[in-house]
């Protein structure tokens, strides 16, 4: 919040900009009149809703005496787990590679002091989305009995978060400008008046935290229970207003 007399009488305003991250817009510059003193206040507000998608992450690591062994093998297996995934009806454009790597593997040899070359390891790790939220228990143990050798997840999210940041949004106005006639009245004013609104997606807005399962224990268990929670969608709103009499 800050509090301060206008320079010379005159705010320079960019009414409803709407600077969103990704897509930054440019408004206009407007001369507005500010005979009175001039209050700024940030507002973030979060709307909480039910997640309607989800991501998981399956990966699958192979070791072989040479790399092309260790790569034929790790693609064998990624071949298995994305024909899984498509036996359980994901999308292709849901199923998105999210990374291969193929390097060698090195065991420090205490007696020797020295690093001895024991072959190569080949891993690959899909991104997958799922549209919904009442399968994820499913998918994870059939990724499991694919060929998976870890899994991440679950990442649960809102698809269109619109209606959610509407609703952020107007409370952050609200906020606002409650907070600005505060001000208003504690400094001997009785009004404010809007002289400036910009708009941001609400920084780290907390979502549920991925973590790394195990393997043996989710194939132990099978189908592990998944609660999807709630998740947050919201605004942050930069203000600037004249305090009125």
């Amino acid at each position: 919040m800050k509090l301060f007399m206008p320079a010379a009488g005159f705010v320079a305003s960019a009414i409803a900009a709407a600077a969103i991250i990704n897509a930054p817009v440019q408004a206009a510059e407007v001369q507005i009149a500010a005979t009175g003193p001039v209050v700024e206040l940030t507002v973030t507000e979060n709307i909480e809703a039910e997640p309607d998608e989800v991501t998981i992450s399956a990966g699958v690591t192979s070791e072989a005496a040479t790399a092309v062994e260790a790569l034929q093998a790790n693609s064998t297996q990624m071949e298995q787990v994305i024909a899984r995934l498509r036996q359980l009806r994901v999308p292709a454009r849901n199923i998105q590679t999210a990374g291969i790597n193929l390097g060698a593997r090195y065991d420090y040899d205490q007696q020797t002091q020295r690093q001895v070359f024991r072959g190569y390891s080949a891993s690959n790790r899909v991104s997958v989305k799922l549209d919904g939220v009442d399968r994820v228990g499913e998918v994870l143990d059939a990724l499991v009995a694919a060929g998976a050798t870890d899994l991440s997840g679950p990442d649960f999210a809102i698809a269109d978060d619109t209606a959610a940041r509407a609703q952020a949004r107007q409370a952050a106005m609200q906020t606002a400008m409650a907070q600005a006639r505060d001000y208003a009245r504690m400094a001997g004013y009785s009004d404010v008046r809007l002289l400036k609104l910009e708009e941001g997606i609400a920084p780290g807005m907390p979502r549920p935290m991925m973590r790394t399962m195990d393997v043996q224990e989710t194939a132990a268990k099978a189908a592990p229970p998944v609660q999807p929670g709630l998740v947050q969608a919201g605004v942050t709103i930069v203000t600037t207003f004249e305090l009125t009499r």
